[in-house]
């Protein structure tokens, strides 16, 4: 369990911060971009849950995510090392990959095929679920940066989760602009060259 009594603690003024093992880092340390970005794409989704009240299934799915996102900094702010911890660290696992990979192809079987790419828009959900998506895709960036780092361990299934994250959050935001009842305004599509 997590206590926070006092949420300063001056122990950062020097520009380093802890890892979950207690080890001190910078705070521009690609581990600490790696998790900030993962807490910056639990954020993004916390807005785009301002506007999923319509969405009642979306918005249970995006709640559950939200929690498994801090799972996820804690199995990124706990380098996998050889050493016993004293403790089993918070790890990600495959079944949490599988269950979105399984909400992907549900909400995806109500949707039309695409025939153009999609622009960002829409609605006012599926708007915020597109940026979700673009920062979740920087925080995969900075992971498999993370994972080639010499002597940086990284869960495996972290990285997978992170990039089916990404899946769902495009397909999340496609069910969004359709609409429960699919009366939505549908995808902004990407029409080339339109304004030359």
């Amino acid at each position: 369990m997590v206590t926070l009594n006092k949420i300063y603690t001056r122990s950062g003024d020097t520009g380093t911060t802890a890892l979950a093992t207690g080890e001190r880092v910078p705070k521009h340390a690609l581990r600490i971009e790696s998790y900030g970005t993962v807490d910056e794409t639990n954020s993004a989704i916390g807005m785009a849950r301002l506007h999923t009240a319509a969405l009642p299934k979306l918005d249970a799915m995006l709640s559950r995510i939200q929690n498994e996102l801090f799972d996820l900094g804690a199995d990124l702010a706990t380098p996998a090392k050889d050493e016993d911890l004293g403790y089993e660290p918070l790890r990600i696992l495959d079944s949490q990959v599988t269950r979105l990979e399984a909400e992907i192809d549900e909400m995806n079987e109500a949707l039309a095929p695409l025939n153009s790419f999609i622009l960002p828009g829409g609605t006012p959900a599926a708007a915020h679920l597109h940026l979700a998506r673009t920062i979740c895709r920087r925080a995969e960036r900075l992971v498999t940066a993370l994972m080639e780092t010499p002597h940086e361990m990284v869960n495996g299934a972290a990285l997978r989760y992170l990039n089916r994250l990404s899946d769902f959050l495009f397909v999340a935001a496609r069910h969004a602009n359709r609409g429960e009842d699919g009366k939505g305004p549908g995808d902004v599509k990407w029409v080339p060259g339109a304004t030359r």
